[in-house]
């Protein structure tokens, strides 16, 4: 089952209303018990095609129906500003790009009103598990590196994230201080993946996929990391790495 219901974020759009989403389990109706949750960015491209973008999303809720995983899913819609209001909202830092021009980072104000607003509205309104050993954050290409910054800067909150196709070009020197000086619960997990067909995309994308990975192993958190064989930058292929980031998010060292 998915809900939707419209929301505002004024810190970013004021008054403009998105889209919300969330999964429950079928079991959530019969059952008392309480869940994990697993925040996600581009909401409307998480559970409906005819929601998404282009047509294609990442059919969560055909996999979490026949799986029978019993995690809540939290998804917000982006911006979808023609002024480039998705790259602003989730970019933790400002940067420069060849074909968009400079760009102003929001997305410290983002997560914050993820952490402060939403989560809050959802473990209110919920039966959730609330703290940070069951609540987990993922997406993809700029919601990818949302996810990977959500669990280093935020991991009071967040305990494991799936960052796919993460735009670890943005600003590498300011990826690899983060990653460098956060402080980390030893029980953090980091699911990454790139597709092979899409590594050549941006310059030197390779070397700072590696220099990423890299530099988790050093921190000596849980870490997964990926090439996607002929993967490319989708929904389409996202949608095929699901049963992989679900089962890092989920793993159980005890099993």
């Amino acid at each position: 089952m998915v809900e939707t219901w419209d929301i505002t974020i004024p810190e970013l759009t004021g008054r403009e209303k998105r889209k919300a989403y969330l999964y429950l389990p079928e079991s959530y109706k019969y059952y008392d018990d309480y869940y994990p949750v697993l925040y996600m960015f581009d909401g409307h491209n998480v559970f409906f095609d005819s929601h998404a973008t282009y047509g294609k999303s990442w059919g969560m809720k055909e996999y979490m129906d026949y799986t029978s995983t019993q995690v809540i899913i939290a998804a917000v819609e982006c911006n979808h500003s023609p002024d480039h209001g998705r790259l602003r909202e989730y970019s933790p830092f400002d940067f420069n790009d060849p074909e968009y021009g400079p760009m102003k980072g929001l997305g410290k104000i983002t997560m914050d009103w993820m952490v402060h607003t939403f989560k809050k509205e959802i473990d209110e309104n919920f039966r959730t598990l609330p703290g940070r050993e069951t609540t987990f954050i993922a997406g993809s290409s700029m919601g990818g590196l949302m996810s990977l910054y959500a669990v280093i800067a935020y991991n009071q909150y967040f305990s494991r994230a799936a960052a796919l196709s993460p735009s670890v070009w943005v600003d590498d020197d300011r990826i690899e201080r983060l990653i460098r000086d956060a402080k980390l619960a030893p029980d953090t997990l980091v699911y990454l993946d790139y597709g092979s067909r899409e590594i050549h995309n941006h310059p030197y994308m390779r070397r700072q996929f590696r220099e990423v990975t890299r530099m988790l192993l050093e921190r000596d958190i849980w870490v997964e990391s990926r090439i996607v064989p002929n993967g490319e930058h989708c929904e389409a292929c996202w949608e095929r790495q699901v049963p992989f980031f679900m089962d890092a998010l989920l793993y159980d060292e005890g099993e």
